[in-house]
């Protein structure tokens, strides 16, 4: 293995001359240890393997020490930071973020409600699409090199790069990386937040046709691929006409409006869009997460930038949520009112997700304790009639409960869980068990001889110790406490929580 740092990649006559030598003398020499060998079958081998000798090329950090801490634990306790408070509740099948890209004690605290969303998960590959702030030129660029560092440690670019690369949309821009910023400060937060194991495909974009970008990238998109995209808003205006400026961008971006996006002032507008051109063609649903600028963050509000974080996922939008928590309390209403619901819903409501055959949980607090909370885990009926269902069953049905009288209803708060479908969890042990749970993200089904139960994601808010989850979820199934140790069937699911205000 050799290894190269660098700040770009550059060619060096020297260094490709000792690589060659020493490759020539490893080829010769594993020649000649392996002549005349026998193999198992007493037939002397004379072929020769090839051994492949492969350059790692670093690139190093141009921003640490200044838009991030260089001190590896200075980094991660201000990540911790930032991390600690974004509140913001968890969504299903992720797919993209859009984050800021200034220094972290400006916009760190609003990338922090799109990284937040990320802790625990795993993903194989990260295509992060950052604006050239630098150079300027045509097409986009992807860095020769291997392996991104920073002060958490290395990043490896994935191989999906180097194809990438081929496409007639790409160009050679070396110069870009020697100051640009956009690609590299997302990187802790992703080291943070994610797994290990991913690898990242780092775009940065010039003057280039978002809908061609769009198009050359589709072939990498799968459920295992994020995409990430860096950008700010408005540059140095006054507080209030950022503000104002930064709106259409905050109502557009989510509502996967590509046209709104017109007026936009944001240095990463063409990713933007790459990524609405994605969304669309995808059916993803967009949901604004933090809109602030510098003068939030860091103080001084005489001249600011602006930052939103923006996810995009497989779910029901703002919109569709207000509407099925309105649902669930009509139908409560309807019901202590009447002794009967109507179920009247106007087809002009129903949007196609809310039509969808899809698995959900009505859940009802009074008073911030458990009043009562019942669902469907496998799609059985459309979402709206599964919420309209599960509201009375909630209310009426929950036999842990006594059913919900007319004079609580005032103090009863809904919450909705709308869910993915369960998959069955492939492990070996209860050790690899406990290592594949992702706690605040994990729905799990347990089936253990007659008995079955399941604790929605949220569940992980009272119970955080995974031994602990597990013992209650065997104990609610009708098992002892220890039958997650004897091989339970496990199945995983994730939910989009949403709650009245």
């Amino acid at each position: 293995m050799v290894a190269r740092r660098t700040k770009r990649p550059k060619k060096n006559t020297d260094a490709v001359l000792v690589v060659g030598l020493a490759f020539v003398v490893i080829v010769l020499v594993y020649v000649m240890l392996n002549a005349g060998r026998i193999n198992a079958a007493g037939v002397s081998t004379t072929s020769t393997t090839l051994i492949e000798v492969k350059e790692r090329v670093v690139r190093e950090s141009v921003i640490a020490g200044s838009w991030y801490p260089k001190d590896k634990s200075e980094l991660e306790a201000m990540l911790d930071g930032f991390l600690s408070n974004a509140e913001v509740n968890p969504v299903s099948s992720l797919h993209a973020l859009i984050v800021p890209h200034a220094g972290y004690v400006y916009s760190g605290p609003v990338a922090a409600y799109g990284y937040k969303l990320l802790e625990g998960k795993q993903y194989d590959t990260v295509v992060i699409l950052g604006p050239d702030h630098h150079v300027g030129f045509n097409g986009a660029w992807i860095p020769k090199v291997t392996h991104f560092e920073t002060p958490l440690g290395l990043v490896e670019v994935s191989p999906k790069a180097g194809e990438l690369r081929k496409k007639s949309i790409f160009t050679d821009i070396p110069d870009s990386e020697d100051k640009e910023h956009s690609v590299e400060i997302q990187l802790p937060f992703l080291q943070k937040t994610l797994k290990p194991g991913f690898k990242i495909v780092p775009i940065v974009v010039g003057n280039v046709d978002g809908k061609e970008l769009a198009d050359a990238l589709k072939p990498l998109l799968d459920d295992r691929t994020l995409v990430i995209v860096s950008s700010d808003l408005s540059h140095y205006h006054s507080y209030n006409e950022a503000n104002g400026l930064d709106a259409k961008c905050t109502k557009n971006a989510p509502e996967v409006n590509i046209e709104g996006m017109s007026g936009c002032e944001a240095c990463g507008i063409t990713p933007i869009k790459t990524l609405l051109y994605i969304a669309r063609e995808y059916n993803w649903t967009g949901q604004l997460l933090d809109y602030r600028n510098s003068g939030d963050t860091a103080g001084d509000k005489s001249s600011v930038v602006g930052y939103m974080s923006v996810a995009y996922f497989e779910g029901v939008s703002d919109v569709e949520q207000e509407f099925l928590l309105k649902l669930a309390r009509r139908t409560l209403n309807e019901y202590y009112a009447n002794g009967s619901m109507s179920q009247a819903v106007y087809e002009s409501e129903l949007t196609p997700r809310l039509k969808k055959t899809q698995g959900c949980f009505v859940t009802l607090n009074k008073n911030g304790n458990l009043r009562g909370c019942i669902g469907h885990i496998l799609p059985q009926k459309t979402l709206y009639e599964c919420i309209i269902e599960n509201a009375l069953n909630a209310a009426l049905y929950d036999s842990r409960f006594k059913p919900v009288e007319k004079n609580e209803l005032s103090e009863i708060e809904i919450d909705v869980s709308v869910l993915t479908v369960p998959k069955k969890l492939e492990y070996s042990g209860t050790q690899d068990l406990l290592d594949k749970l992702t706690p605040m993200q994990d729905g799990v089904v347990l089936k253990y001889g007659w008995g079955g139960a399941t604790y929605l994601p949220q569940v992980w808010e009272q119970l955080p110790d995974k031994n602990e989850f597990l013992s209650s979820l065997c104990v609610k199934s009708g098992n002892q406490a220890d039958c997650y140790t004897k091989n339970p069937e496990i199945s995983l699911y994730q939910a989009q929580v949403f709650k009245e205000q």
